[in-house]
């Protein structure tokens, strides 16, 4: 399903382009669309991670650069865990 990031004060463009690429590869194989906005902060090193689904559905997380999440790989783990339950949550609607 299509898949739309929006990334936003996050400094490094070279940065951004990974993490939009690596979020666009993982979240690509979900069973709904997903809108992904990523806000960085002026003030600390955190970032504010939303997911918008269909059905209502929204899920927000802190990215914490001190921890390594601003990461591109840390952050595709964080939505692959997401997209792994949204894909087994339609596998059992789709059964029933």
């Amino acid at each position: 399903m299509a898949v739309t990031v929006e990334m936003q004060n996050t400094g490094d463009s070279d940065l951004k382009a990974d993490v939009v690429a690596s979020i666009r590869a993982c979240a690509c194989g979900s069973a709904w669309g997903l809108r992904v906005s990523i806000i960085g902060s002026q003030a600390n090193d955190r970032w504010e991670m939303k997911i918008i689904g269909p059905n209502a559905f929204e899920w927000s997380y802190t990215l914490e650069a001190s921890s390594g999440q601003h990461r591109p790989e840390m952050i595709r783990a964080v939505i692959g865990c997401l997209c792994e339950k949204s894909n087994a949550a339609a596998s059992k609607m789709l059964m029933q």
